[in-house]
């Protein structure tokens, strides 16, 4: 298996190649040359499978220079009960007849990204004792990538993390996560700006090709592929538990805010996932939902990008969504270059062709919208109804999900994280209920996390700072 550019440049890579690496030589983002095709046997097969060993069969589809001996212990000491409280590792929950909840938020970071981020620190591991270096991983963080990235990569050896992080717009719980840990190799910055100035910075310190590889700069942000790659197995997983047979359909409806998560579900659907709609859910920062219904691609600056209550998903520049349009309009690297180098520059966003936008159907997309009353009254709701307390971006998914239920067709609601980590917006849902709120719970290791000493640094939302800062602490 090899991987190009979705801006044009061809020169094939293997899958260790790319591990390390962010974006590529050219400002694209990797993807696979060809996406694996699984046939009806072949979901026979795996439906039996545990998480791990259908979490090989998918990965070993796209890697090819792992030995499978050692990718498959990789797996299997990732995708534990241990580490993530149960033997399903993604368990579904049924809210009501075709509607289901997917628990991604059991791991140690209580979020979803656990689930691709603890595969890929020991990914990471491998690699580095295998060609013998370090590695200075550079992250960007709305809430949980960073607390996901932080848990996974600390301790381990040859890594250092620096993560970028919104000075001030994360929640109580998500900095704690983050600047509690005192592990020498854990560098939290927190940024003063927006998620998608810290963004901006990911990209830009990996665009200066001197100092990425002065430094052995790489990226856990999901622009790196081995990160996508590990989310496209819950989609499996997802669907043996809601379709009773191997020719059944279902939805996904997913929480969107960098296009990541979704856009896993978007390669399951090209492998041959029988996925009839992935169904993208915003909050008022509706960049994507706009794109989807309008074929125009707007990001705004930051004076524009609204503080939520469902901060993860406070993003207006989706760096994933490149992927996409490069499927979109028929892999010409040279059209997605134009689009996401020039056009994005110049003109701040760019309309895709009425050709090009007649073709998103095919690809089973749909989207809607969420806002702060809505994320209320879907917690309360849903806790009344069904007796499962949920987060703020999970409600995300599951008001938009409940616009696009379509009889015969299970739809999986994919969880974000859980509620003890918005515990005040929760409260809030049942302010005047006339009923008392449902206490979140939060997982003993974590008990009493917010009370912790802190350990960050903040900085001005300048490039120069943030190498400069890199080159100072760097392993």
């Amino acid at each position: 298996m090899k991987y190009l550019s979705t801006r044009g440049d061809a020169t094939p890579r293997r899958f260790c190649e790319i591990l390390l690496e962010g974006l590529a030589p050219d400002g694209g983002l990797y993807l696979p040359e060809r996406y694996p095709q699984v046939d009806a046997a072949t979901l026979a097969r795996w439906r039996g499978l545990s998480y791990a060993d259908l979490a090989f069969e998918i990965l070993s589809l796209f890697i090819d220079d792992i030995p499978p001996a050692d990718l498959k212990r990789l797996v299997h000491t990732t995708y534990t009960e241990a580490t993530f409280g149960t033997r399903a590792i993604t368990p579904l929950k049924k809210l009501e007849d075709g509607l289901h909840l997917e628990a991604l938020s059991n791991g140690p970071t209580l979020a979803f990204k656990d689930m691709a981020m603890q595969l890929l620190g020991r990914l990471f591991e491998f690699e580095l004792a295998r060609r013998g270096e370090h590695l200075n991983i550079l992250g960007a963080t709305s809430g949980d990538t960073g607390s996901a990235a932080e848990y996974a990569m600390r301790g381990k050896r040859g890594i250092h993390v620096f993560m970028l992080s919104p000075h001030g717009r994360m929640s109580p719980f998500q900095q704690a996560q983050m600047f509690s840990l005192q592990d020498a190799n854990i560098h939290n910055l927190a940024i003063e700006g927006v998620f998608d100035d810290c963004q901006d910075i990911v990209k830009a310190v990996s665009n200066d090709l001197e100092f990425k590889r002065r430094w052995k700069i790489g990226t856990v942000n999901s622009i790196n592929w081995a990160r996508l790659l590990a989310q496209v197995v819950y989609y499996f997983a997802g669907y043996f538990q809601a379709a009773q047979s191997d020719d059944g359909v279902v939805s996904f409806a997913v929480p969107s805010g960098n296009f990541g998560n979704i856009c896993a579900g978007h390669v399951a659907r090209r492998m041959g996932l029988p996925i009839k709609r992935l169904v993208l859910a915003t909050n008022e920062n509706d960049v994507l939902d706009e794109f989807f219904r309008t074929g125009t691609y707007r990001p705004r600056g930051a004076a524009e990008t609204h503080e939520t209550s469902s901060p993860s998903m406070d993003i207006s520049k989706a760096s994933n969504f490149e992927r996409f349009v490069f499927d979109l309009v028929g892999r010409d690297g040279a059209r997605t270059g134009a689009l996401f180098g020039e056009a994005l520059s110049r003109q701040g966003g760019f309309t895709v062709t009425r050709e090009e936008f007649a073709r998103i159907p095919g690809y089973g997309f749909v989207s809607g919208t969420s806002t702060h009353a809505d994320r209320l009254a879907t917690i309360r709701g849903t806790w009344q109804r069904c007796n499962v307390l949920i987060d703020t971006h999970t409600a995300d998914g599951l008001k938009v999900a409940r616009e696009h239920l379509e009889p015969g067709v299970p739809m999986i609601v994919l969880e974000t994280a859980l509620p003890a980590k918005f515990a005040a917006t929760v409260a809030e849902a049942f302010a005047d209920s006339g009923s008392p709120a449902p206490v979140p719970e939060v997982p003993a290791a974590l008990a009493g996390i917010e009370r912790l000493p802190r350990r960050f640094t903040v900085l001005p939302a300048d490039t120069a700072r943030v190498q400069q800062h890199i080159a100072a602490h760097a392993g």
